[in-house]
């Protein structure tokens, strides 16, 4: 999927990635109608996936992560990140998401609803939900 020349539309959240190696059906299925290079991640998504899941599923995220391109923090973004940060009280992981998805006109593809407000933010793009257990309510 990744380095081709299709434009970039989506810029995939850390838990996009997550639920497919998880194997989250609504993740699944919209992962697989993605064409290639319709998608990025940023260096946030591609360090948080790849160091935050279990041992035997370390190979499945490196290809996961590998088959996008992956959008670099520059100083302009970080400086967009910590204008965003400052306005809206997010996590700096959440304002250089924002960021990035905002200075390369796309769509952050989320599922996080919570500190990402599709009604308030044109650029926030829920592609599934999930219905949550107890335990995580």
């Amino acid at each position: 999927m990744g380095r081709h020349a299709l434009k970039h539309v989506y810029l995939l959240d850390s838990v996009i990635l997550i639920d497919v190696l998880r194997g989250i059906p609504g993740a699944v299925s919209w992962a697989k109608k993605l064409h290639p290079g319709e998608a990025a991640i940023s260096v946030i998504t591609r360090a948080e996936v790849l160091s935050g899941g279990p041992d035997e599923e370390q190979d499945a995220a490196q290809t996961l992560c590998d088959q996008f391109d992956c959008l670099p923090l520059d100083a302009d973004a970080a400086d967009q990140a910590a204008r965003l940060r400052l306005a809206r009280r997010w996590k700096l992981p959440d304002a250089i998401q924002a960021a990035l998805a905002q200075r390369n006109g796309l769509r952050l593809a989320t599922r996080n609803t919570k500190d990402f407000d599709p009604s308030r933010d044109a650029f926030v793009f829920i592609p599934y939900r999930v219905a949550l257990t107890q335990a995580e309510e």
